[in-house]
């Protein structure tokens, strides 16, 4: 694939991000707007919502991530072009999430209690009750991300980023179904006073919008040719490799859901206390921050994954490092602005979901510390699949290994500060793993590779750190003149002079961002620029 043909694809894939984003937004927002943020009731959704989607990563989730596209491609090379290796790796995989998800279901009250063991008995129940409703998520989960990967590793990039769509909209419809239904009751109502009506709504249409993403994108592989026949002959079609290089990440996904557990027993602990980060806070927050994080990075390294897949498979080194500092680069062109942006509308940010200086206070701090984390994960992900092209996955394990060892030694020290503190020190852990984790990576990538252009990746990212201080003056100027943190600023007092407030500051940011980058000469952004001056003189 060309660097333009990179591009169209990042483009597209961006495309449906930003709208399954901003629709995952609304969600967020309606959500808190029908049962809130903090409480038994909150907490008892967001942790047994949560754990359809551990559980699947537990099992398959960066496994299929990191088997399905490199095989696939090497597969490609077979004359029926890998259909029957599809096939047969898919009834695999479906095979176990299946048995995965009854499991699962079985064992739901004690999933619950390992994910909020401090719950009290009411809270749990209800925990229990949502989670009998979200469980099987876990099978739909998996079955759209193996068609989805397989429709990247063909090339077909946009249908696994537009899929969410359907699966916010059917969610959106449910929380308005409640509110409808209920009005204000859930607000506030005590755990032990959920209808089974209402946790049937408010459950079961999260589900159906899962099962609605996983089934669509069966219309898109008969728009490319393809055709799913269940096949259990898994014998002597190389699945072996296939299995080798899954079990070293199903190793990395357990090691990351031992800190899920971890992070969330330390904040269940203060779970009833007002006033301070919940489960559901940092969930929240967590949200904000992977908003650039999908929309741009994960657009621009997916698109260049198969180009690194087919380049490692020819054992085209040089190659494949150009692609690593290509898509290194070419993520901070865009990540360096949406970092700066986010820190100085978090306040803002948490307005939308708690108007007022009190939910400013309570999420923003923990959005801006998971966002200095935000520019080394995501140089953090392109240097992973880096390592996925090359059919490693033993080495991505130990600095993951590396980055939980220091998380979870941060989150337990956590405990013995201040109840509203915890929250900070949740995310300050992440951050500081997450650094240190790139640092161990990128050593270890540079010897795997023979070196980086690491001397090109630090100068463009000097560059795009002098375009955006003037950007940063004028946001903080506008951010002032809008009230800042003062209780009844126009900047906090309700969710749409928030969000006005952040598209004012953006949308300056974001112009000044682009001059400066044209004053530093940064190629990567001249690259772009120049085609599009260049049509627009000849119009």
């Amino acid at each position: 694939m060309s660097e333009r043909g990179i591009g169209r694809a990042s483009f597209f894939l961006a495309s449906g991000t930003i709208v399954s984003r901003v629709l995952g937004f609304v969600k967020a927002i309606v959500l808190v707007a029908a049962i809130g943020q903090t409480g038994g009731g909150p907490n008892a959704f967001a942790i047994a919502n949560g754990l359809p989607n551990a559980i699947y990563v537990i099992v398959a989730g960066g496994v299929l991530s990191a088997v399905l596209v490199p095989q696939i491609v090497r597969a490609g090379v077979n004359p029926d072009g890998g259909a029957a290796y599809i096939n047969k790796l898919l009834t695999l995989a479906l095979t176990i999430l299946a048995a995965t998800t009854v499991v699962a279901l079985a064992l739901a009250p004690a999933l619950v209690f390992v994910y909020g063991p401090q719950l009290d008995e009411a809270s749990r129940h209800l925990a229990i009750a949502f989670a009998l409703w979200c469980l099987p998520q876990i099978f739909f989960y998996g079955l759209y991300t193996l068609l989805g990967e397989v429709l990247n590793a063909r090339k077909s990039f946009g249908p696994f980023t537009w899929a969410p769509v359907i699966n916010n909209v059917i969610a959106i419809a449910g929380l308005v179904a409640v509110m409808v239904i209920y009005g204000d009751t859930p607000l506030g109502l005590p755990p032990a006073d959920w209808s089974a009506g209402l946790i049937t709504i408010l459950a079961g249409s999260a589900t159906l919008g899962i099962v609605a993403q996983a089934l669509i994108l069966f219309y898109f592989w008969h728009r490319i040719g393809l055709r799913y026949r269940p096949d259990f002959r898994w014998r002597g079609v190389g699945l072996g490799a296939a299995g080798k290089m899954a079990s070293w990440t199903f190793g990395m996904l357990l090691l990351t859901t031992v800190a899920g557990i971890v992070s969330s027993a330390v904040l269940s602990s203060t779970a009833d206390l007002p006033g301070v980060a919940s489960v559901a806070t940092l969930d929240y927050a967590w949200l904000i921050f992977m908003l650039p994080h999908s929309v741009i990075t994960v657009s621009i390294a997916t698109a260049y994954f198969t180009r690194m897949s087919e380049h490692a498979h020819r054992g085209d080194t040089d190659s494949l490092r150009s692609d690593v500092s290509a898509a290194i680069r070419g993520i901070g062109l865009i990540i360096v602005l949406a970092a700066a942006g986010l820190v100085l509308v978090s306040s803002s940010f948490a307005a939308v979901f708690q108007p007022g200086l009190e939910g400013a206070e309570i999420m923003g701090p923990v959005i801006v510390v998971y966002v200095i984390g935000l520019i080394p994960f995501s140089i953090l992900f392109v240097v992973q699949r880096a390592f996925y092209a090359l059919g490693d996955t033993r080495t991505p394990f130990f600095f993951t290994l590396f980055q939980v060892v220091l998380f979870v030694g941060g989150a337990v020290l956590c405990l013995g500060v201040r109840a509203e503190w915890i929250g900070i020190g949740i995310a300050l852990s992440t951050t500081f793993a997450g650094i240190a984790q790139l640092v161990l990576a990128i050593i270890l990538l540079r010897r795997r590779l023979g070196g980086m252009d690491l001397p090109g990746i630090l100068a463009s990212y000097l560059r795009y750190l002098l375009a955006v201080i003037l950007p940063v003056i004028a946001g903080f100027i506008i951010f002032v003149a809008f009230g800042g943190l003062t209780e009844g600023s126009f900047a906090l007092e309700s969710r749409p002079s928030a969000i006005i407030t952040m598209i004012v500051i953006g949308s300056a940011m974001s112009l000044l961002y682009v001059l400066g980058l044209w004053l530093v000469r940064s190629p990567e952004f001249r690259g772009f620029a120049e085609p599009v001056i260049r049509r627009l003189r000849r119009r």
